[in-house]
C-alpha cells in the first residue's frame, strides 16, 4: 500500500503531512462490527429470522469477523508506520489529538452508565420498595474479588508504563517482558470477570441493579478485552523491533487506552462496588 507525498496547493512545496490512499477497512470494519451487534442482540432476545435462530456461532462468526479486519487494517497501519516510515512528526502530533478525542468520547460512554446507575441508587423508586441495593440482591463485597480485579489492573498499568519508559531507553528485551506482563494482567482480569459473572446470583433481565451493574461492568470488560488485544499487537511489534525512542507512537497510544481504562476501573470500584453496595 504505498502512500503519494502531499503538496502544498499555493507553493507546490511538499508538506509533512501524511494522507492514506483509500482503504476498504473502515466499510469493511462496519459491516463486521454490525454482523457482531445484530447476531449478539438477536442471539440474546432469542428473534429468529426467517425460521432462522441465532446462536452463539453466528456470534463467534461476527466476532472473527472484527478480528480478521483489525488483523488486515492493523498490517496496513504498522506498514505505513515502519516500513515506509510515513508517519511524520507532524502526523504524529495528529495521531495524539486523535487519540486524546478517542478517549474523551469513550469517557462521556460511562459518563452515562455512571448517570443511570446514580439516578437509580439515590432515587430508588416504588417499584423496588425505595431501597438499593434492591431486595433479594446478593451483593458482591466490594474487598472481595473486585478489590484483586483493582490490584491486577493498577498491577497491568504499572508494567505497561514500564514497557513505555523500557522504550524510551532502548531496552528492547525488557519491553518485551513488561508488555507480556501487562497483556498476561489483562487476561488474568478478563478471567476474574467472567468467574465473578458466572456466580452471580442475579441475571441482566433481573431489574434495574442488574441491568446497571452488568452495563457498566460488562462495557468496561468490553474495553479490557480491546486494550489487551491492542497490546497483544504491541507485544509482537516491540519483539520485532519496531519500537524506537524516536518512534513509538502505536505502544503509547496503548498506554493510554489502558490508563484510562484503569481510572474508569477506579470509579467503578468506588461508586458501584463500595459505595453503592453498602
Amino acid at each position: 500500500m504505498s502512500n503519494e507525498p502531499v503538496y502544498d496547493l499555493k507553493s507546490g512545496k511538499q508538506t509533512p503531512f501524511f494522507v492514506p490512499k483509500p482503504s476498504p477497512w473502515p466499510f469493511l470494519g462496519a459491516m463486521a462490527a454490525g454482523t457482531l451487534a445484530v447476531s449478539a442482540v438477536l442471539y440474546m432476545h432469542h428473534i429468529k429470522l426467517g425460521g432462522f435462530h441465532f446462536g452463539l456461532k453466528e456470534v463467534g462468526l461476527g466476532f472473527l469477523c472484527v478480528l480478521a479486519v483489525m488483523w488486515v487494517w492493523w498490517r496496513d497501519v504498522i506498514k505505513e508506520a515502519f516500513v515506509d516510515k510515513s508517519l511524520t512528526k507532524e502526523t504524529t502530533t495528529g495521531l495524539r489529538y486523535g487519540m486524546a478525542l478517542f478517549i474523551s468520547s469513550e469517557v462521556m460512554f460511562f459518563v452515562a452508565f455512571f448517570w443511570a446507575f446514580f439516578n437509580s441508587s439515590l432515587f430508588p423508586k416504588a417499584a423496588i420498595d425505595f431501597t438499593w441495593p434492591p431486595k433479594g440482591i446478593a451483593v458482591t463485597p466490594a474487598f472481595d474479588l473486585p478489590f484483586m480485579m483493582t490490584m491486577i489492573l493498577l498491577l497491568s498499568g504499572c508494567a505497561v508504563t514500564w514497557a513505555h519508559h523500557c522504550v524510551l531507553e532502548n531496552k528492547k528485551d525488557e519491553s518485551v517482558k513488561a508488555l507480556a506482563v501487562t497483556v498476561g494482567l489483562g487476561l488474568f482480569f478478563t478471567c476474574c470477570q467472567a468467574f465473578e459473572y458466572y456466580h452471580a446470583t442475579y441475571h441482566f433481565t433481573g431489574g434495574i441493579y442488574p441491568s446497571t451493574f452488568f452495563m457498566a461492568t460488562g462495557f468496561h470488560g468490553l474495553h479490557v478485552i480491546i486494550g489487551s488485544i491492542f497490546l497483544t499487537v504491541c507485544l509482537f511489534r516491540a519483539a520485532k523491533g519496531h519500537f524506537s525512542k524516536e518512534r513509538h507512537f502505536g505502544l503509547e497510544a496503548a498506554a493510554w487506552y489502558w490508563h484510562f481504562v484503569d481510572v474508569v476501573w477506579l470509579f467503578l470500584f468506588i461508586c458501584i462496588y463500595w459505595w453503592g453496595n453498602s
